[in-house]
């Protein structure tokens, strides 16, 4: 279970570095107005953890043989298929909330920098 926890662990990481590096280039696009780029990002980064939520929502009922995670999981590394289901389920549950849990407060600190960048007038 550990194993699947780790390669859970690198496929949500990977998929949120994506993501994250897409704000990241908006907000670099918008750095002539630095309070629009961070509620870019605050939003944006909301969004994601949005998404994550609605994943691990829908990770409880989603079949472990169509996980990116199961794909990474060596077979002799795969648990027995009467109870693969309810530890992929598990697992990513878990992960994608950890993620979740993260980048909901990324979110909120460029919340709090547009917030400031609007109180200071720029």
């Amino acid at each position: 279970m550990e194993h699947m926890r780790r390669v859970a662990y690198e496929t949500v990481l990977r998929a949120c570095g994506f993501g994250s590096l897409a704000i990241f280039c908006i907000m670099i696009g918008m750095s002539f107005l630095p309070r629009l780029a961070f509620q870019a990002g605050g939003f944006l980064t909301t969004m994601m953890a949005l998404i994550l939520i609605y994943k691990a929502y829908e990770a409880r009922t989603k079949p472990y043989r169509h996980t990116e995670m199961w794909l990474y999981l060596e077979p002799g590394d795969r648990p027995p298929a009467a109870y693969a289901q309810w530890a992929s389920a598990t697992v990513l549950r878990e992960t994608y909330l950890t993620f979740a849990l993260w980048t909901s407060m990324i979110a909120i600190a460029l919340w709090v920098i547009a917030l400031v960048f609007g109180l200071a007038g720029k």
